[in-house]
């Protein structure tokens, strides 16, 4: 039996994944995963230096959101008493139990705190639509692309680029604005998201969509390559 070489494997994925582009779509949202300081605060079990990188990357992002207009939908974790609500997923990770209120693990990271006015997702598993409101809110306001910032990059973030796309969004996941424990996870679900779920895109081309979209410029889908 013929075990196949690098090269071939190489070939296979350029074939079925060739890096065709979705583009953005004309009514975006900004998603904000999970910036809690459970994440940047040393010590903590869920601390990452990339997500320390990731939240300074996003306030320009935030602001730009802001000051054109585009909706701004935050997310966190929070576990009831006894963490019934968090199922199979608190049980494997049990580190999740200081998801809870009066933790300041589980509090926003300050430079991307929500603003009143914004809205706050809740969550208890690893996409933003799994069990939430998401989907409905999105629809409501008619958004058809969602642009995603925050973490983790293997895990928050790429659950909820495949429930976007799999809900029928333009996905657009912003690199410089994700962030996870270890560079080899972060870079390797980059990769996939990129190939299979959504476009992961450079800060500076999200900035230029917003302002073209709040200057009335329709920046439909990218032309497939």
């Amino acid at each position: 039996m013929m075990v196949a070489g690098s090269d071939e494997h190489e070939r296979n994925e350029e074939s079925a994944f060739r890096g065709h582009r979705l583009g953005f779509g004309t009514r975006p949202a900004l998603l904000v995963i999970d910036f809690m300081q459970g994440y940047t605060t040393p010590g903590s079990p869920f601390y990452a230096p990339g997500v320390v990188q990731a939240v300074a990357a996003s306030v320009d992002l935030l602001d730009s959101a802001r000051r054109h207009g585009v909706t701004v939908i935050h997310t966190n974790v929070r576990y009831g008493a006894g963490f019934a609500d968090g199922g199979m997923f608190v049980r494997k990770i049990p580190a999740l139990e200081c998801m809870v209120d009066g933790n300041p693990l589980a509090e926003f990271c300050e430079p991307v705190r929500p603003r009143a006015g914004e809205a706050v997702i809740t969550k208890q598993y690893a996409s933003a639509f799994f069990g939430t409101s998401l989907a409905a809110l999105l629809t409501s306001q008619r958004i058809d692309t969602v642009i995603l910032c925050g973490c983790s990059t293997s895990g928050c973030i790429r659950a909820s680029a495949v429930d976007a796309i799999s809900h029928g969004y333009y996905t657009i996941v912003v690199r410089e604005c994700v962030g996870d424990r270890h560079p080899a996870p972060h870079e390797a679900n980059l990769f996939d998201i990129d190939a299979k779920y959504g476009d992961v895109v450079d800060r500076h081309e999200v900035l230029d969509y917003l302002a073209r979209t709040a200057a009335g410029t329709r920046a439909g889908p990218a032309p497939r390559r």
